[in-house]
């Protein structure tokens, strides 16, 4: 089956070697998002609400890059440095999903790349 890669300047552009997204038929996996700002490349660092806003913002921009939007997801990853900022994440999260929530993991980590708080990956099912 062919692989489609999937990009936009609409999301922080690949720090390593991998791809933003890849489909492969109606299946799209989302790579990890940390909060980098798109046009900068920076690191937002005010809160982990920002945090966590910012790495819904690049998943977004990802998976509609793809096709899709955050509906779409079916399996969603989220990696936490502290997960005592989990209650923030099923806060935020509802602001950007609804009901019926996607499948989820959250995991705890001792560090995640630039020094981020949070990251997370996910898998998109396309009608």
């Amino acid at each position: 089956m062919a692989r489609e890669i999937i990009t936009t300047d609409k999301a922080p552009q690949a720090i390593g070697t991998y791809s933003q997204a890849v489909k492969v038929g109606s299946t799209v996996y989302l790579s990890g998002q940390i909060p980098l700002v798109p046009e900068t490349m920076e690191m937002v660092t005010d809160s982990i609400e920002a945090e966590i806003h910012r790495v819904f913002d690049n998943l977004q921009a990802v998976a509609q890059a793809a096709g899709g939007d955050l509906s779409d997801i079916v399996k969603l990853n989220v990696f936490l440095t502290d997960l005592m900022h989990f209650p923030i994440v099923n806060q935020i999260m509802a602001e950007y999903f609804s009901q019926p929530y996607p499948a989820r993991a959250a995991i705890g980590v001792a560090s995640l790349p630039k020094g981020a708080n949070v990251e997370m990956d996910a898998i998109m099912e396309l009608a």
